[in-house]
């Protein structure tokens, strides 16, 4: 089902899906399809079905649940992010959390390499 319209395969099925969590097909509550099946139905690969649900757990209509599945999430969910801008933030706040873990990293390993250098005279057994 995922057309070569040049927008890519995980868009055209985030779109479907989405669009069928608001028309109600897909009520409130209701697993998706295992990714397996799903790729099946839009005949594409098991990557592009995770990116596709990816996009639909940032923008808060599913929910995933450990070893149970992927759930539509209730509209009245005051977690739920049908606010773009929600989402952006949470992507914000998760990029600048990452910036900083990185920054932190590089000075330990620096330090570690500075400190790690053998010394003359000294065996390193």
């Amino acid at each position: 089902m995922v057309k070569n319209t040049g927008r890519p395969g995980y868009l055209q099925i985030a779109d479907d899906l989405r669009a069928q969590i608001r028309g109600g097909s897909l009520a409130p509550g209701t697993p998706l399809p295992s990714t397996a099946k799903l790729a099946e139905q839009y005949d594409a690969s098991l990557s592009v079905v995770k990116l596709a649900v990816g996009v639909l757990r940032t923008e808060g209509l599913v929910i995933g649940q450990q070893g149970k599945g992927v759930f539509v999430r209730d509209a009245d969910d005051p977690q739920a992010a049908d606010n773009p801008q929600a989402a952006g933030d949470e992507l914000a706040d998760l990029r600048a959390t990452v910036h900083d873990l990185s920054v932190r990293l590089a000075k330990v390993e620096e330090q570690l390499a500075t400190s790690t250098t053998p010394r003359p005279g000294r065996s390193s057994r």
